[in-house]
């Protein structure tokens, strides 16, 4: 009896230190689009500190920032297949339509509205979790980022009238919503993906993009920027998922962990994104770029024209009763 219950004992020893030695092994790829040492870059590492000593090794993260796993697009879709672990970044709708809902136009039009919708416990949030399911994702948290604008090569006409014909070509993110928005705008629109724009607009073959904002712009098309219009048009909000087959094999006390962890990055974010938008702002101004901000009145215009002309344009891909429920919750 004492010699099966030694070999038991034995087993169980041998098998937890298995157990550890795999994880140890198999780190989780999180990917993200910026670089090393930016704000998102650097809530990530302390995220996955946290995670891997909360739950003693056994959930281990390497990050691999700026796009080295490849384009958003493209690892939104590698880890559907379970290929990488888990992504932050903005989300594609290019499988589920639905999920254009996070970059509606103008459905938000300030960071208060932003914070009820987008944060956590926002109705967003619930939404982008159900509709990613269907792709084989699983959201875990958020990232909210800044509000859209136009950066651009050359100075726009009107920049505040969206009546007026800007007669400028600038790069839309290959949705429907973007390029529906830029003319809307009074612009030109040119579908190109992110990782061509600043060839794209080098070579003179765009003037000006839209889907970014100021902080993005910065980052990557500082030796071109001239005049960045901040026209709201729509919140950038990443998220935190992962890969739903992997989700539903972990444990309930660290599927909390993550949550949690995941949870205190975005609250820790929320009190200090709208500095942050200011910041980079300024850091576009600092390298002579011209910022090209509207008024609280100007903006209700363009909201209003999306509103009429763009919105019910986007109902036949993003339930107009999802939109409203948006639009009901900021009440």
């Amino acid at each position: 009896m004492k010699r099966c219950l030694t070999v038991l004992v034995m087993l169980v020893v041998l098998l937890t230190a298995c157990g550890v030695s795999f994880a140890a092994e198999k780190a989780w790829k999180l990917a993200h689009i910026r670089p090393e040492g930016t704000a998102v870059d650097i809530a990530l590492k302390k995220l996955a500190a946290e995670v891997k000593a909360k739950t003693d090794g056994r959930i281990d993260m390497e990050i691999f920032p700026v796009g080295q796993l490849g384009d958003y697009t493209t690892v939104q879709e590698r880890v559907a297949i379970g290929d990488v672990e888990l992504q932050c970044a903005p989300l594609s709708p290019a499988v589920i339509k639905e999920i254009g809902l996070n970059a509606f136009p103008y459905i938000v039009t300030n960071w208060a509205e932003a914070q009820k919708a987008f944060g956590p416990g926002g109705i967003v949030i619930d939404k982008m979790d159900e509709y990613m399911t269907k792709q084989g994702l699983h959201v875990i948290g958020s990232w909210p980022v800044y509000f859209g604008g136009i950066l651009l090569t050359t100075e726009p006409p009107s920049p505040a009238d969206p009546n007026v014909a800007k007669n400028i070509k600038i790069r839309v993110p290959p949705i429907r919503s973007f390029e529906l928005s830029a003319t809307a705008l009074g612009y030109q629109a040119t579908p190109v993906p992110w990782a061509d724009t600043f060839t794209a607009m080098q070579t003179g073959i765009v003037n000006g993009a839209i889907g970014g904002g100021a902080e993005g712009y910065f980052a990557s098309f500082s030796d071109l920027a001239k005049y960045y219009v901040a026209v709201n048009d729509h919140f950038e909000c990443w998220f935190l998922y992962i890969n739903s087959d992997l989700w539903d094999k972990v444990s309930d006390a660290d599927k909390k962990v993550l949550v949690d962890t995941a949870k205190e990055m975005q609250e820790a974010r929320w009190k200090v994104a709208v500095q942050d938008e200011l910041d980079n702002e300024k850091k576009l101004a600092d390298i002579g770029v011209k910022i090209i901000k509207l008024t609280d009145a100007e903006l209700s215009l363009l909201r209003d024209k999306h509103a009429k002309e763009v919105w019910p344009a986007l109902y036949d891909e993003i339930p107009e009763a999802d939109v409203k429920a948006v639009l009901d919750s900021l009440k």
